[in-house]
C-alpha cells in the first residue's frame, strides 16, 4: 500500500525496524531537547504529515524499550490518526518513572501501525444473543 507523506523533519521517513515488524518507528523532531520530569507529559512533534486512505487509521503505540528501560509511555495509547487528519503527527509522551528523562532530537519515540477499520451502523434491539460467557468480564476467566 502506498500512502502520501510529507516529511518536514530533519530525519528519514518512518520505517520498519525488521522484516516482520507491524509498526514503524517515529522520531522526535526537536529544535532543543525536552526534559520530561517524573509524572510529567508533553506533546512531541515528529515533522511527519500523512494522508491515509478512507477506511484506515494510524495507531500510535509506545515503544517497549522506552517503557521498560525508562518508564516512558503514551498517555492515550494507542493514539488514533484518522484518515481525514492532515496536521502534523505529534505524540503525547508521559514519564512514569521516578527520574527525569531527556528526549533528544531524532530519538525514536513511538511506533505507528497502519490498520484497516470498519464503520458500523447501529441496529437498536431489545436483547442480545446469549453466549457461554454472558456478562462475565474484568478477569472472570482468570485465577479463582
Amino acid at each position: 500500500m502506498e500512502i502520501k507523506i510529507v516529511n518536514k523533519s530533519r530525519h528519514s521517513l518512518p520505517e520498519y525496524a525488521t522484516a516482520f515488524a507491524a509498526g514503524m518507528d517515529l522520531r522526535a523532531n526537536l529544535e532543543e531537547s525536552i526534559v520530561l520530569k517524573p509524572l510529567e507529559r508533553t506533546l512531541v512533534p515528529t515533522g511527519i504529515y500523512i494522508q491515509l486512505p478512507e477506511g484506515y487509521e494510524a495507531q500510535i503505540r509506545p515503544r517497549s524499550g522506552l517503557a521498560i528501560k525508562h518508564g516512558i509511555g503514551i498517555v492515550n495509547a494507542p493514539g488514533t490518526i484518522d484518515a481525514d487528519y492532515r496536521g502534523e503527527i505529534r505524540v503525547i509522551l508521559v514519564n512514569l518513572s521516578n527520574e527525569d528523562f531527556t528526549i533528544q532530537d531524532g530519538e525514536r519515540i513511538c511506533q505507528m501501525v497502519i490498520a484497516q477499520h470498519a464503520r458500523v451502523e447501529w441496529k437498536p434491539v431489545d436483547s442480545l444473543d446469549e453466549t457461554e460467557r454472558g456478562a462475565g468480564g474484568f478477569g472472570h476467566t482468570g485465577r479463582q
